[in-house]
């Protein structure tokens, strides 16, 4: 407790990173705050919460805005639609793989692109998520009050887009994430209340089993996220002058789980589309019935396998394209270093690949089943809100965005020559030697 409070105290002793702390939680005080704000024409208390599916899911990663008709319903999540389409075009489209390669002046190219396809995105889904408030809650002209909500919520969503950068330059780390993981952490006091409610007395027990289970599924989490594989790399001797300077030993970190939460995100998208498909011949066939159901609800064993498969698939996809052995290679021969046993070129190339595929499975299986996890505590007979906890995207993104901040502080104590938030473990990056050449 006393190297807690030191370390607290160490914290707040630096000027720079105090302010970032407190800007931070500033920022994020404006973003909580709107969420609550409704939209104009909203009689808030004829709104019904659809949470159901997709629109669950949504109402999760924006911290309820979404149920309660605010004006940041749509927060962040246009961006991030509109960033994931970006990326794959610069993998796809050789105008804007071009564009990324010409540096500073493409990347801001890219991200004014990527501002007005959210501007775009946001006014179509606004039509959509106006489309889900029920009538009784609509208390203006239902054309006029679809104009404005689509002006409203395209600004609102501008606006948070704003928060994410400002985060990000004047707090402390990622703020599109940062503002992700709050919308996601603010319903955790309230699962865990309705949750321990709902067990009552002679279930005690069993509630104080489920946060031992939550726990350790966090702490595997946290495994998945920090595991890496280290290939060595020799750097070549080098002559400074008159002296001799023998050659670094540094190593390539290959991340067991390379894609992050992206599988999920991708396979989570498809698995709405059973459903909806075969609501179209709900009337007229059987099958269709049968489909509809089973993939409407995300604890069945149909619905699992067929997640579970599509994260396999979109692990390997998306590692495929986010880690570039070919790259990695190119860059180790121009700086003269190269892998211990290894030729320089297309044979290091293969051999990083090699790697990549063997720790790429292990994490995605890893990954597959903590996305399936919420299902099988729903089975045991754990709450819908407080299931979303026990793993999937809720909380994967949380521990990721806890430990890149935890990183930034520790770079910050570091710096200043203070001792780091944690005598035991180690944050990746607080004392490897880590070669970067990714």
């Amino acid at each position: 407790m006393k190297k807690f409070l030191t370390t607290i105290k160490n914290i707040f002793a630096i000027d720079d990173l105090r302010v970032r702390i407190l800007n931070t939680i500033g920022f994020i005080a404006i973003f909580r705050l709107g969420s609550y704000v409704v939209l104009p024409g909203v009689d808030p208390n004829q709104l019904k919460a659809n949470t159901t599916g997709l629109f669950g899911l949504l109402d999760t990663f924006l911290g309820g805005a979404f149920s309660n008709a605010s004006i940041f319903a749509l927060g962040i999540m246009p961006y991030i639609s509109a960033s994931i389409v970006l990326q794959l075009l610069t993998i796809a489209v050789p105008y804007f793989q071009k564009m990324q390669k010409e540096g500073e002046s493409g990347r801001k190219k890219i991200n004014q692109i990527t501002r007005v396809l959210t501007i775009v995105i946001t006014l179509a889904q606004a039509v959509g998520f106006v489309a889900t408030i029920n009538a009784e809650a609509i208390a203006i002209n239902q054309t006029l009050f679809t104009i404005t909500s689509m002006i409203v919520l395209t600004a609102g969503t501008i606006f948070c887009m704003w928060l994410g950068e400002k985060i990000t330059d004047k707090g402390i780390g990622n703020g599109i994430s940062m503002l992700i993981m709050i919308g996601i952490v603010s319903r955790f006091p309230g699962a865990l209340l309705a949750e321990g409610a709902s067990k009552q007395l002679n279930g005690a027990l069993i509630f104080l089993f489920e946060l031992a289970v939550l726990f350790f599924v966090v702490m595997a989490v946290i495994m998945l996220t920090q595991a890496i594989r280290r290939i060595p790399v020799q750097y070549a001797k080098q002559v400074g002058g008159s002296s001799l300077y023998s050659g670094q030993r540094q190593f390539i970190p290959l991340k067991v789980n390379a894609a992050g939460v992206m599988p999920i995100i991708f396979a989570q998208s498809l698995m709405f589309l059973p459903s909806m498909i075969a609501g179209l011949w709900a009337d007229t066939s059987e099958t269709a019935n049968y489909i509809g159901s089973t993939f409407s609800d995300f604890t069945s064993w149909q619905y699992n396998l067929v997640f579970g498969l599509l994260i396999l698939v979109f692990t390997y996809f998306y590692t495929a394209i986010s880690v570039d052995p070919n790259r990695i290679a190119e860059d180790l021969k121009r700086s003269g270093g190269f892998i211990p046993g290894v030729k320089p070129g297309r044979a290091t190339s293969e051999y990083i690949d090699a790697i990549l595929t063997k720790i790429t499975l292990p994490g995605a299986i890893f990954l597959a089943l903590v996305a399936i996890f919420p299902a099988i505590a729903m089975l045991f007979g754990v709450t819908r809100e407080f299931s979303q906890f026990f793993g999937g995207t809720s909380l994967i993104i949380m521990v990721g965005v806890v430990l890149d901040t935890l990183q930034q502080i520790e770079s910050y104590l570091l710096m200043r020559h203070y001792d780091g938030m944690m005598k035991s473990g180690k944050l990746r990056g607080r004392t490897e030697n880590i070669a970067m050449v990714s």
